[in-house]
């Protein structure tokens, strides 16, 4: 398929040439971020862990967590309207803030994303098992559905290695077959949470009144049943976020200034919906809300105990083909990023990690890299259960400073008026209501950022100060190791595209706003 002579223009007026394939559609845009968030895999993961830190009324976490990120996702809709670019968070923060804070955006994703592909992969572990004991190639009964064991540790080392396999070889292939391969999981993931939904529904017990159930957790503490509820809220925290994969594929996706803004906003709003109705339906449905099992097991368990054990694995096979693709989204996301900032001289080995193969048209280095790193992360939690647990959770927080990387520095330019800029285009706007937007967004992510980071022993443990404070010796340890290479190598210069990925003919070299 010919590439449109307009949207090739319109990047080569940021200084770039055509590499990629561009070749999607709006679809498969929308697909890129829902599948990255995936409630067939996110929730079904992770519902354990809020309904367990704060009964069914941790439910309330999930609206609260999801307005805060539509208002996130609403900046970044704006954004992608502006700067179709590929890398989403350091193109857009690249535009509007200083060299540094854009680096850093960058490179604190990209290491999240890492450690979030090792953190899906090892779901396979989680449902796999659940659905048939064959799967459980290494370990016994009780190892099925567990990651901490040393069985389950072992067995989740060899499914998710397979998985992040896979996920290499499809993004090396090239983006039409991943696309086709994740647009067709998306439906399936689709189709399978609305039946999920009406079959769940079909089955209600109780009524809705469950959803202020509280069970008591948080009494005799310092901040009652409000802390019980902050730490209950990082599960939605966890599941709530990717959705900017929308615009990450921008220079493989046509016409990308009206498609990508409405994918952003899509992905997340399809995925909040599904999430909460799969939620509510299901504590009103499950056989036993008191059964210990909806805070050891989860959404599996649920689903099989409410709609009996048959179509309770016909969902759990939804659940696996969700976690492929997300798994696919997740790789192929921190490919993009790394590309980007490979093809703007910031990473080390830029040339060979941004080079494009030729006939794939998909930088096929970074595939690589991500792949390797993550196997040799899945590997640290046969050894270390615990150092895996808390880098996973680490990994979340990274992502939230990546995007406060992107909404900080586009406030300030609001609040100085250099945003909008005066040739902002007829794309997403979100006009006067622009400033309120960005400021809730801001203080909702500081928020988020100091509830994930909290040292509270109920999400990291008190066995080792360093685990306890792992938000701070493990995202300072990945963080600084960026920080240094940026000071030595680039301090105080700007970006500079290579010669290999310069467009020929730049008609305008976009900039963008106030530095800040």
């Amino acid at each position: 398929m010919a590439v449109p002579s307009v949207d090739s223009d319109e990047l080569a007026k940021f200084g770039y040439k055509q590499e990629l394939d561009r070749s999607l559609g709006l679809f498969s845009s929308f697909a890129a971020g829902f599948s990255y968030i995936s409630i067939m895999t996110g929730v079904f993961e992770l519902f354990f862990f809020g309904f367990g830190s704060g009964g069914p009324a941790f439910i309330w976490t999930w609206p609260a967590v999801f307005i805060g990120q539509m208002l996130v996702a609403l900046c970044f809709a704006e954004l992608a309207g502006q700067y179709p670019l590929a890398g989403s968070v350091y193109q857009w923060s690249k535009q509007i803030a200083r060299p540094f804070t854009s680096f850093f955006g960058g490179w604190i994703l990209t290491v999240g994303s890492i450690v979030t592909l090792a953190a899906v992969a090892v779901a396979y572990q989680v449902v796999a098992p659940q659905i048939s004991a064959f799967f459980e190639f290494i370990g016994g009964k009780s190892d099925i559905g567990q990651v901490a064991t040393s069985g389950g540790a072992k067995n989740a080392l060899l499914l998710a290695a397979g998985l992040v396999v896979f996920t290499t070889i499809i993004n090396m292939i090239g983006v039409k077959l991943m696309a086709r391969i994740n647009n067709f999981g998306v439906l399936a993931e689709l189709v399978g949470v609305s039946v999920l939904i009406i079959l769940l529904a079909a089955h209600i017990r109780r009524g809705p009144g469950v959803i202020f159930d509280t069970f008591g957790l948080g009494k005799g503490s310092t901040f009652g049943y409000f802390g019980a509820f902050l730490v209950a809220g990082l599960m939605s925290a966890y599941v709530m976020y990717g959705f900017d994969t929308a615009g990450s594929l921008a220079e493989e996706t046509m016409d990308p200034r009206r498609h990508a803004p409405p994918a952003i906003i899509r992905a997340l709003a399809a995925a909040g919906i599904a999430g909460l109705l799969v939620i509510l339906f299901g504590e009103m449905s499950v056989p036993n809300i008191h059964a210990p099992q909806l805070g050891t097991s989860g959404l599996p368990y649920l689903v099989k105990a409410t709609l009996g054990g048959t179509t309770g694995d016909v969902f759990l096979i939804d659940s696996l083909i969700a976690i492929t693709v997300c798994a696919l989204a997740v790789h192929t996301g921190g490919i993009r990023m790394i590309f980007t900032m490979g093809r703007d001289g910031r990473l080390p080995f830029a040339s060979a990690v941004a080079k494009v193969h030729g006939r794939s048209k998909t930088p096929l280095v970074p595939s690589i890299v991500i792949g390797v790193l993550t196997i040799a992360l899945l590997v640290l939690n046969v050894g270390n259960q615990r150092a895996f647990f808390v880098l996973t959770s680490v990994a979340i927080i990274m992502f939230y400073l990546a995007y406060l990387c992107v909404t900080g520095p586009l406030l300030v330019a609001r609040l100085r008026g250099r945003w909008p800029s005066p040739d902002h285009g007829p794309y997403f706007s979100l006009g006067r209501w622009g400033l309120l937007v960005n400021l809730t967004a801001v203080v909702f992510q500081v928020g988020v950022l100091i509830n994930l980071a909290w040292p509270r022993p109920a999400v990291y443990g008190a066995d080792h100060w360093y685990f306890q404070w792992g938000a701070f010796t493990f995202t300072g340890l990945l963080g600084g190791v960026g920080v240094i290479y940026y000071l030595v190598k680039h301090h105080g210069r700007p970006a500079t595209v290579l010669a290999e990925h310069r467009a020929t003919d730049v008609v305008t070299v976009a900039g963008g706003g106030e530095l800040v």
